[in-house]
């Protein structure tokens, strides 16, 4: 390649980047890893998977499939690769796991993990069944695949009101997110026995500095996530998982937006929706930001940490995807 073609290819590797990283920040910082990354996942025939919360760099630089948890798991089902990198957390990773068995998942930090999946393990779910005998077990996809295995149905922030309403019953036990099945009791009318674990993001956002936002941005369009407090998802315009808040914004066009989210989504959105202003209120995932561009750099080179899943767990683990997929 010419000196002329090259500068030509990294104008185009910078650009989606461009309203967000200044350039001789892109090339001291993350132009040598991006480069190596796309050159490595053609020689391992290899994609990645970025979730929302992923930062610019990662989520407009390098990844294949950007998107909230649901939609990574159905397009985990269908990739013609050998390999798979989950720019992402664990849990997510496992699932990508679940739906693609005979592929390589690689995960680039194994720390990376989720304080909702952390909240409960297996034995727990089974105390709440034998407590509740007969009533269906839906949850959350943030969890373990030890969690998925004892579940009926699992669900995303997404679609949880159509899985809960799919059951036609009048209570559920939805695990592990308290104020997500709060949330949905308070949509649907349906009763939910619910676990005690929170997002450590999402629990942190509070009414009074919601209210505190509107009078310092007057005219703002608050959007929340449903792991926020129901008494936050009160005072926001609009809740949605974070790809309807993608479809939000992107139909309605507001000129000024507060994401009551993890703040990575702010700046991926200002990406794509240069008209809107994002009011960013910056809480991060600290295990989302232990994925970094040289972590998933080394992943690659080394084809380092791969993701298992015991084979007892396994199949039933992957059935209550499946149903939330069918659904």
């Amino acid at each position: 390649m010419d000196i002329q073609s090259a500068e030509l290819s990294r104008d185009s590797l910078y650009a989606p980047l461009s309203r967000l990283i200044r350039r001789d920040d892109w090339e001291r910082l993350y132009a040598d890893d991006i480069e190596a990354i796309l050159k490595l996942k053609k020689e391992r025939n290899a994609v990645i998977l970025a979730h929302n919360y992923q930062t610019p760099e990662i989520f407009h630089g390098i990844s294949d499939i950007r998107g909230d948890s649901l939609a990574l798991a159905r397009e985990a089902q269908n990739l013609d690769a050998d390999v798979i990198v989950m720019a992402g957390v664990h849990f997510m990773a496992e699932t990508a796991k679940l739906m693609n068995p005979t592929k390589t998942v690689l995960i680039p930090d194994e720390m990376a993990g989720c304080s909702l999946a952390e909240s409960i393990t297996a034995e727990n779910v089974r105390e709440m069944k034998r407590r509740y005998p007969g009533v269906p077990v839906v949850t959350y996809v943030n969890s373990t695949a030890e969690v998925k295995s004892e579940t009926d149905v699992c669900c995303t922030s997404g679609n949880a009101k159509k899985v809960v309403e799919s059951l036609g019953v009048p209570r559920v036990i939805m695990i592990p997110d308290e104020f997500l099945a709060r949330n949905i009791q308070n949509e649907t009318g349906i009763e939910m026995l619910t676990w005690p674990g929170h997002c450590e993001v999402h629990e942190r956002f509070t009414p009074q500095e919601i209210r505190q936002y509107r009078r310092m941005h007057p005219g703002v369009t608050v959007i929340a996530h449903p792991e926020c407090p129901p008494e936050v998802v009160a005072e926001a315009d609009y809740s949605g998982s974070t790809a309807n808040m993608i479809s939000y914004v992107a139909e309605q066009k507001p000129e000024k937006v507060l994401l009551v989210t993890e703040c990575s989504m702010s700046d991926n959105l200002a990406t794509l929706n240069p008209a809107t202003e994002f009011v960013r209120p910056c809480n991060l995932c600290p295990h989302m930001k232990r994925i970094t561009l040289s972590g998933i750099r080394k992943a690659l080179e080394n084809m380092e940490t791969k993701v298992t899943i015991p084979p007892e767990l396994e199949a039933r683990a992957r059935a209550s995807v499946e149903r939330m997929l069918a659904i």
